[in-house]
C-alpha cells in the first residue's frame, strides 16, 4: 500500500515541504525539482507506433505440445490447416524469464463463428473452455462474440504488417528491458509493443536516456514496487533525438552516422545478451512441425536444461554493477554514449539534467505541432492528449511556429 498525505492549513506556510524538506514547489505528481514532468505532452511524432498487446479474455492459450498435435492434423473440412488459427504466444514473463512454449487460438476480429467452426479442434477447445465464461460477461459484445479475443488490437496488427520483427517490453518488470519478437508470435496485453524493426529505434529505447524518462513518468506496481511502463505515458511523451523520431522510416536515417553508431551498439548488446541467454553449446535449433513458424531453441540435454533455467533477462540484469556483469555494463555504456551523441549531449549528463532537457524537447515539439495545426499553444491537439491536465505555460510560439522560451 502506498499512501500520500497532503496537508492544508489556514495560514500560508513560508515554503512548501515534501517529506519534511522545504522545496521551491511541489508538482502535481508529488515530486519536487527542476523538471515538472506532469506538463509533458504526448507527441504527434510518436503516435500510432506503440500499442498494448492482445487481450485474449479467456483460456484461448494452449500448451505447445497440444498445439503441435493440432498443427500436424490433416486439413479441415474447409480445406484449410489449423495453422491458420494457431500462433505462438508470449507475455511479460516469457520475456523476463524463459519462454513458456505457449500457443494461442486466434480467430482474428472479423471471422464469423460459422467459419471458425471449420477449424474443428481449436474451435472445440474454445467452445469448451471460453464460451461458458464469456457467456456471463456483462459486456454484450464480449459475450456474443465469445470465439474472438476481447481486444485483438487491429491497429497493432496493421502497424506490424510487413515487419520482419518488432520491439516489446513488459508492462511491469524489475528492469526496463526491450527485446525483439518475430511474427507470427502474438504478444499478450502484458507486453507493450513498438512497431519498429530497426536497430536504431531499439538502441534509443534500451538506452539510459529512455530508461530514466520512463522511470520518472511511469508508475509503480505490485508488492515488489516494480516500475510499470505504458505506451501512452512512457513512449508517447518521450522525445527521440532529432531526425531519429519514430514517425520517420528507418531508411530515411540509414546513412546518418549517429543512427549507425546507435544501431551498431544495439546490435552488439543484443548479440551478447542472446549468447548469454542461449549459449550455442547448450541449445539446438529445431524446426516447427509445419512451415511458417520460427524455429525453437531447445536444451541439448537435461544438464543444459538445468543451466538454462537460471539464464533469464532478469537474472542477467541483476548482475549489472557487479564484477560478473561488467561486460553488460560496458555494452550499455557504449550504447548510452552513442545515444548521447545523437542528442548532442554529454554522455555523463546527470539524470536531473537529462529529464530537464527531454522535457524541454517535448514541450518545444508539442508547441510546434500545435502551431502547425492552427491550435493555441497548450491546447489539446486532435487525437493527442496531455500527460497531465496541467497547462504548460513555459513557452509560446510565434506566427512562424518557432518555439520561444518565456523569460
Amino acid at each position: 500500500m502506498r499512501v500520500s498525505l497532503v496537508c492544508w492549513g489556514r495560514e500560508q506556510a513560508a515554503a512548501p515541504e515534501l517529506d519534511g524538506v522545504a522545496v521551491p514547489a511541489i508538482h502535481a505528481d508529488l515530486t519536487a525539482g527542476g523538471a515538472d514532468l506532469t506538463t509533458a505532452r504526448r507527441m504527434r511524432e510518436n503516435a500510432g507506433v506503440a500499442f498494448m498487446g492482445d487481450t485474449k479474455g479467456g483460456a484461448f492459450d494452449v500448451p505447445g505440445e497440444l498445439a503441435r498435435k493440432w498443427l500436424a492434423l490433416p486439413s479441415n473440412a474447409n480445406g484449410r490447416p489449423n495453422a491458420d488459427v494457431l500462433r505462438p504466444w508470449s507475455n511479460g514473463m516469457d520475456v523476463t524469464r524463459r519462454p513458456s512454449d505457449t500457443w494461442i487460438v486466434d480467430f482474428g476480429w472479423t471471422m464469423p463463428e460459422a467459419e471458425a467452426a471449420y477449424y474443428a479442434m481449436p474451435y472445440a477447445h474454445v467452445a469448451e473452455h471460453v464460451r461458458p465464461v464469456r457467456a456471463t460477461n456483462k459486456r454484450e459484445a464480449y459475450a456474443r462474440e465469445w470465439w474472438r479475443h476481447v481486444e485483438p488490437r487491429p491497429g497493432m496488427h496493421k502497424a506490424l504488417a510487413g515487419l520482419s520483427r518488432f520491439i516489446v517490453t513488459p508492462e511491469v518488470a524489475k528492469h526496463r528491458v526491450f527485446a525483439w519478437m518475430r511474427p507470427p508470435m502474438l504478444p499478450d496485453h502484458k507486453l507493450q509493443v513498438i512497431s519498429r524493426d530497426d536497430d536504431t529505434a531499439f538502441g534509443i529505447l534500451q538506452s539510459r536516456f529512455h530508461e530514466v524518462w520512463a522511470l520518472a513518468v511511469g508508475s509503480w506496481h505490485g508488492v515488489g514496487n516494480d516500475p510499470r511502463y505504458t505506451v501512452g505515458t512512457c513512449f508517447g511523451t518521450f522525445a527521440f533525438p532529432a531526425g531519429l523520431t519514430p514517425d520517420r522510416p528507418a531508411a530515411s536515417y540509414a546513412a546518418d552516422p549517429h543512427a549507425q553508431a546507435v544501431a551498431l551498439a544495439a546490435q552488439k548488446l543484443v548479440a551478447a545478451r542472446d549468447r548469454w541467454l542461449n549459449p550455442p553449446e547448450l541449445v539446438v535449433s529445431t524446426p516447427e512441425v509445419v512451415p511458417g513458424f520460427p524455429d525453437r531453441l531447445l536444451p541439448k540435454d537435461a544438464a543444459a536444461a538445468a543451466t538454462l533455467r537460471g539464464r533469464t533477462l532478469t537474472a542477467l540484469y541483476n548482475q549489472r554493477g557487479k564484477p560478473e556483469g561488467a561486460w553488460l555494463d560496458s555494452l550499455h555504456r557504449a550504447l548510452d554514449e552513442a545515444v548521447a551523441a545523437a542528442y548532442g549531449w554529454p554522455a555523463t549528463i546527470s539524470a536531473d539534467d537529462l529529464l530537464m532537457r527531454l522535457l524541454a524537447l517535448n514541450r518545444e515539439r508539442a508547441a510546434t505541432a500545435e502551431c502547425e495545426l492552427g491550435l493555441a499553444p497548450g491546447g489539446p491537439a486532435p487525437g493527442q492528449a496531455r500527460a497531465s491536465p496541467d497547462r504548460d505555460d513555459s513557452q509560446t510560439t510565434d506566427p512562424d511556429c518557432r518555439s520561444i522560451p518565456n523569460p
